[in-house]
């Protein structure tokens, strides 16, 4: 069991590395703010989540455990959020996607 338990969390860490890795190169070669937030999110959300349940299962049942858990919450609860409020401000504040076609013209045709 332990073995098994072992080759799952290292499974876990190996995976949230490479979508962190992912998200990292994203973030450089998007093009604009919406998209590089986009990748950014996936770094902190998916790529942290599965580290810290590759950690949570090395710990097994301690206090270390325990913390771990509420920072994987706390990360899992603010992150979404944050990236949602950077989004609306830089909406509110006129940062255009850059696909966005001008005011005054209808994408539909």
């Amino acid at each position: 069991m332990s073995a098994l338990l072992d080759g799952l969390s290292w499974l876990c860490l190996v995976a949230g590395g490479v979508f962190c890795v992912i998200g990292a190169v994203g973030m450089l070669r998007m093009p604009d703010f919406y998209t590089r937030l986009h990748a950014a999110s996936v770094i902190e959300t998916l790529g942290g989540g599965l580290i810290m349940l590759g950690l949570l299962l090395q710990a097994g049942v301690t206090l270390v455990a325990a913390k771990l858990l509420i920072v994987a919450l706390l990360v899992f609860f603010a992150s979404p959020t944050a990236t949602h409020a950077l989004a609306k401000a830089a909406m509110e504040r006129g940062v255009r996607p850059l696909l966005d076609p001008p005011e005054g013209t209808s994408s539909r045709r």
